[in-house]
C-alpha cells in the first residue's frame, strides 16, 4: 500500500492495516432492512419498483425483505456472480418516532445513497455495505427521491435537500429513545448533504446532549462543496470528531459533478490535506481504485471496507 493510503491523523494505520476478523453480519441471519423513505409509493409499495422517483408526503417506513447470496461452494456466489436480492417490501403503520422500536435497542446502521440510485439499487447497497463490514445490529436505507437517470442531477440535489427535515426526524427518534444503541450513519456522494445538513439541524436541537448516541460518520465519495462542508462541520459541535472522509483525487463521478458546479471541487475528489486542515479524519483512497469510475469504492474495496469498521468499533488502527 502507498504512503498515501494512510488516514491523517498521527498513529492512524493505512488502508492495508490487519484487524480483528470480524463475525458474520446480522443480515446473514436475518435478511431484512429497514427503510425510511420520502419517495413517493408505486402500488402500494408492495410491489416492484415499490417506491419511485416522486416525492412523497410523508416519510413511510418498511420491512425490505433480501436474499442472500449462497456462500456454498458450488454456488454462483462463490465464483462472483451471485448476489443480493429484494425479495419484497412491506409497508409498515409506523413513523420515524415507531424506529428504535423496530431496531431493538441494539446500534443501527443507517445507510443514505447517492445520486442516480433507484430504491431498489439504495436497499441492495445497504445490504452490501452492512454485510460487508459484518455490522452486528439493524441496517436502515435511507431513501430519497432520485430518478436514477444521468441528467437528473438537479432534480437529484434537490430532492436529497428537500429530505433533510424527515432524515432529521429519523436520528431525532432514534438518538431520543431511552436504552437505545449508538447510531452510526455511511453517506454516499450526494447524499452527504442531506446527512450533513440533519446533522446540523439535530445538534442545533439537542446540543452536545447527543455526542455520545452518534457513532461513526462516514463520508463515502462526499458530492459537496468544500465551503458548504467547511461551514456545515463548524456548525455540528463535537460531532465533527466523528466524521471519516473516504476521498480518492481520482473519482471521476466528482470529478464531472465539480465541472457542473462551476469548477469547485468536492470533498470527496480533494487533497487529503486540504481535507484534514477541516478538523475531521480523512482516507485517502485514490490508490486502491483500478476501475473507470471509483466512486463506490466503500462498496467494491474490501480495504475501505475494514476503514469504516474500524470507524463504527471507534479504533483508527
Amino acid at each position: 500500500m502507498s504512503a498515501g493510503s494512510a488516514l491523517a491523523l498521527g498513529g492512524c494505520a493505512g488502508l492495508g492495516a490487519t484487524g480483528a476478523t470480524y463475525d458474520a453480519s446480522s443480515l446473514s441471519v436475518e435478511p431484512t432492512v429497514l427503510v425510511a423513505t420520502t419517495r413517493k409509493a408505486v402500488g402500494g409499495g408492495r410491489s416492484k419498483p415499490w417506491f419511485g422517483p416522486e416525492r412523497a408526503t410523508s416519510l413511510t417506513i418498511a420491512r425490505a425483505r433480501l436474499v442472500a447470496p449462497d456462500e456454498s461452494r458450488l454456488s454462483l456466489a462463490s465464483v462472483g456472480i451471485g448476489d443480493w436480492r429484494l425479495d419484497r417490501v412491506e409497508p409498515v403503520s409506523a413513523d420515524a418516532g415507531d424506529l428504535a422500536a423496530e431496531t431493538g435497542g441494539g446500534d443501527v446502521l443507517i445507510y443514505v445513497h447517492g445520486f442516480k440510485q433507484t430504491f431498489e439499487t439504495a436497499v441492495l447497497d445497504a445490504a452490501h455495505l452492512s454485510d460487508g463490514i459484518r455490522f452486528r445490529g439493524r441496517t436502515i436505507a435511507f431513501s430519497w427521491p432520485s430518478r436514477a437517470g444521468l441528467f437528473d442531477y438537479a432534480y437529484d440535489r434537490d430532492s436529497a435537500m428537500w429530505s433533510r427535515d424527515e432524515f432529521e426526524r429519523v436520528l431525532s427518534a432514534l438518538v431520543s429513545t431511552p436504552g437505545a444503541g449508538r447510531v452510526h450513519i455511511v453517506a454516499h456522494s450526494m447524499g452527504t448533504m442531506l446527512t450533513l445538513e440533519s446533522l446540523r439541524q439535530l445538534y442545533a436541537k439537542y446540543g452536545d446532549t447527543i455526542t455520545g448516541k452518534i457513532g461513526a460518520v462516514v463520508f463515502a465519495a462526499p458530492d459537496i462543496d468544500m465551503d458548504v462542508f467547511s461551514s456545515a462541520v463548524q456548525r455540528i459541535g463535537p460531532l465533527a470528531g466523528k466524521i471519516t472522509v473516504i476521498a480518492s483525487t481520482n473519482d471521476r463521478a466528482l470529478a464531472l459533478s465539480g465541472q457542473l458546479a462551476g469548477g469547485m471541487t468536492r470533498v470527496g475528489a480533494a487533497e487529503k490535506a486540504a481535507i484534514a486542515r477541516l478538523g475531521v479524519r480523512v482516507v485517502d483512497a485514490s490508490a486502491e481504485g483500478w476501475g473507470i469510475i471509483n466512486h463506490d469504492l466503500f462498496l467494491s474495496n474490501a480495504d475501505v471496507q475494514k476503514v469504516i469498521r474500524r470507524s463504527i468499533d471507534g479504533t483508527t488502527a
